[in-house]
């Protein structure tokens, strides 16, 4: 069974319903934790023992940064959304580590950002070396994938489209919030992944939700696609896409077609004009929840609540 694992600015705890149970060890970060899965099994077998337990409440949870790769529209709602027909590359960007955040961060806006964007997105951390070349087969990927969290691929999409500029655009402090959970997977979990549900709403409105099944290029192939050309290591986390949902969506074909005829200045200026109408992009005060979680519970990667403000 999968195990819940929770940083603190202090340790590492296993999450026990509402109790939590320090780990004993001496890992301070995710790839260390990773490579000493036997402190963090006996805190999981042993919660009554010798070791501290505390309420789960009184644990804020912190965040390490990582190396961040991510999938661009990996989901069929999504490419639907965005207006993409036909088959659909594989592609991956990076995202700097610096916009890691905690599961109950605040999202900071920049003042020069207009349009915010949510994107509920599955990570895979991984917990051995992936170097290139290699090949990961669905059996494989317990070999490779360490456990999952829960991620929110944050975008600034006036960045992102004016300059097609994705690294700027999803990569300022604060724009990946991350965990609550380090969700540990033994190898009988990997067959659930597909049940997995991701959610993301919005002041209590529902935005997104789909599960893994909606995925366009699943793990063990994404995984192989990006070891032709990037090496991977232990700890460091995988975004595999957002399901349809967001803020953004492509304007109707005749439109599009229209506005591909005009000068770009003249057609970025209208394409936001009419995105300013648009109610779905995140607003300072904002309240963001997303889960992602199994129907039978099995897998439950935990909450995130992060709220939006603009930078001061």
């Amino acid at each position: 069974m999968s195990t819940n694992v929770l940083r603190t600015s202090d340790g590492w705890w296993v999450v026990r319903d509402e109790r939590a149970v320090r780990i004993d060890t001496k890992a301070v970060t995710t790839a260390e934790l990773i490579a000493d899965r036997d402190a963090v099994r006996e805190a999981a077998a042993s919660p009554n023992s010798g070791t501290p337990v505390v309420d789960l409440a009184a644990l804020p949870p912190v965040t390490t940064p990582c190396r961040v790769v991510a999938q661009m529209v990996n989901y069929r709602s999504h490419a639907k959304d965005s207006g993409f027909t036909g088959d659909i590359p594989p592609t991956f960007f990076r995202k700097a580590s610096g916009s890691v955040s905690g599961p109950h961060d605040a999202i900071v806006r920049p003042a020069h950002v207009k349009f915010l964007d949510y994107e509920v997105e599955l990570g895979l951390v991984l917990g051995a070396p992936l170097p290139v070349g290699t090949v990961v087969e669905e059996q494989d990927l317990p070999r490779y994938v360490a456990g999952l969290v829960l991620t929110n691929d944050v975008s600034a999409r006036d960045v992102q489209l004016t300059k097609t500029q994705f690294y700027e655009s999803k990569s300022y402090p604060t724009f990946t919030p991350t965990g609550p959970y380090l969700t540990l997977l033994d190898a009988e979990d990997f067959a659930h992944l597909l049940n997995l549900r991701l959610r993301l709403n919005v002041n209590g409105v529902p935005r997104q939700d789909r599960t893994l099944a909606d995925m366009i290029v699943r793990p063990a192939q994404a995984l192989t696609l990006l070891a032709r050309f990037q090496t991977l290591a232990p700890g460091d986390l995988l975004l595999t896409g957002t399901p349809g949902g967001t803020a953004l969506k492509a304007p109707p074909a005749p439109v599009a077609k229209l506005s591909a005829l005009l000068p770009p200045a003249v057609r970025w200026k209208a394409f936001f004009k009419g995105q300013a109408k648009n109610p779905l992009y995140l607003r300072d005060g904002d309240l963001i929840t997303a889960t992602i979680t199994t129907p039978d519970g099995r897998l439950d990667l935990g909450e995130q609540r992060t709220a939006v403000t603009d930078a001061r």
